[in-house]
């Protein structure tokens, strides 16, 4: 098959297999797209064609009373969630919206662009991050062969889990063009517990002391003054999802059990919790603003300090926020030419954790480390799994790291 066109349309995956071994053959690189949404994360590289995966869409097989899904890569997750949301059940593990971030106005993201960024919303803390969710999947490797990993159930997961590995490797390993998934049953309702009057570290350690309490919380957001509804106060947020007299329960005894905080206690009925936390998951507090976007994550027990070290930097913060009860640290700065990484890292360094540049220009995406540099014995355990599935490094070449 010769490559013409700067796009290739994949309607079946032997035209992706027969692409990508002439992209091979001539030392060629190639781009993975199912809507293109995604395609401002990650290093800035160019490709020689891409492969666009929305034609080859829809969802395969659907047993509700299973918990499980299979579906094509380019089926979008407003498709899925529709579906799901017909049988009272969701993605567990919340899947972000970079539309927000990136500037992006429709709202096509597909499942193959989620499992291949392994996009995870508030819901990980609690249930799991994307690759948690896949039990197994289709794809096509650097050299056109055809792999299969897991089934369609938890046990099927025999030997190497591949799905770990597949799942947050931007493509830079294999084309993914089927994934199967398990779904669960939605709550019956959710309510948000917002603690006010308290300072930012004080919010912070309620949310880590709720997240050892026995109120299953799903959920811990802190959101500085200002960044969220106009508030001139800190929000910290809290929340309870299941049966109704369940949450009811629990959110009576976290209101007890939080009580000597000295915070001022409100409580969102469940339209207004999915709202909020709906703006929580797609980052919207910080989208708002025009500078780069920085993702940190850390231990939640250092959230609060490695800001404060950014803030002794003398950093042009635009707006922050926290998730994952302080363990994620959404920031937006000043742009500049090298996006503030060296203090940047080195404030995460100090505590433990990695920073991922998610919004900047080609021409800093393309002269930055976007993901954080690995130490050398994992750095070379990486460059090995590339070999292993992409020797050519034919598949999104340089996304993830300079040269491979």
């Amino acid at each position: 098959m010769e490559i013409s066109h700067d796009t290739i349309d994949i309607r079946d995956p032997s035209e992706a297999i027969d692409a990508i071994k002439t992209a091979a053959s001539l030392n060629q690189s190639l781009a993975i797209e199912g809507a293109g949404t995604k395609q401002q994360l990650g290093r800035y590289r160019h490709a020689s064609q891409t492969l666009s995966l929305k034609r080859y869409a829809g969802v395969t097989l659907y047993e509700p009373e299973e918990l499980v899904m299979s579906a094509r890569a380019g089926t979008t997750v407003r498709e899925i969630e529709a579906l799901l949301e017909r049988n009272n059940q969701h993605l567990a593990f919340e899947p972000i919206n970079y539309n927000y971030l990136l500037g992006v106005n429709e709202d096509l993201c597909t499942i193959g662009g989620v499992i291949a960024v392994n996009a995870s919303g508030p819901r990980r803390i609690k249930t799991g991050a994307a690759r948690d969710h896949l039990l197994g999947f289709y794809a096509i490797n650097g050299l056109g062969e055809c792999v299969k990993s897991g089934g369609r159930v938890m046990k099927n997961v025999t030997g190497f889990d591949l799905s770990k590995l597949i799942c947050g490797s931007y493509g830079t390993l294999a084309l993914i063009t089927d994934v199967t998934l398990k779904v669960m049953p939605k709550p019956e309702t959710e309510q948000t517990l917002l603690l006010r009057n308290l300072s930012e570290h004080s919010g912070l350690v309620q949310l880590r002391r709720a997240s050892a309490s026995p109120y299953d919380v799903s959920a811990y957001a802190m959101i500085p003054a200002g960044m969220m509804q106009s508030s001139k106060d800190h929000i910290t947020a809290l929340r309870i999802e299941g049966p109704e007299i369940s949450v009811m329960s629990r959110t009576k005894d976290l209101l007890s059990y939080l009580d000597d905080s000295g915070a001022e206690f409100e409580t969102l009925a469940s339209g207004s919790s999915s709202s909020f936390w709906k703006k929580i998951k797609d980052a919207q507090p910080i989208a708002k603003y025009s500078g780069q976007i920085w993702r940190l994550s850390v231990a939640p027990s250092a959230g609060f300090e490695i800001v404060q070290l950014l803030k002794g930097f003398d950093l042009p913060l635009q707006g922050y926020f926290y998730d994952w009860a302080g363990g994620l640290i959404w920031l937006a700065i000043e742009p500049t030419g090298d996006a503030h990484e060296s203090r940047i890292r080195a404030a995460v360094n100090q505590k433990g954790g990695h920073a991922t540049l998610i919004r900047a220009g080609r021409e800093v995406r393309s002269a930055i480390d976007v993901f954080h540099p690995q130490e050398a014995p994992l750095a070379a355990l990486s460059k090995r799994i590339k070999e292993a599935f992409d020797p050519d490094h034919v598949l999104e070449r340089g996304r993830m790291r300079a040269g491979f």
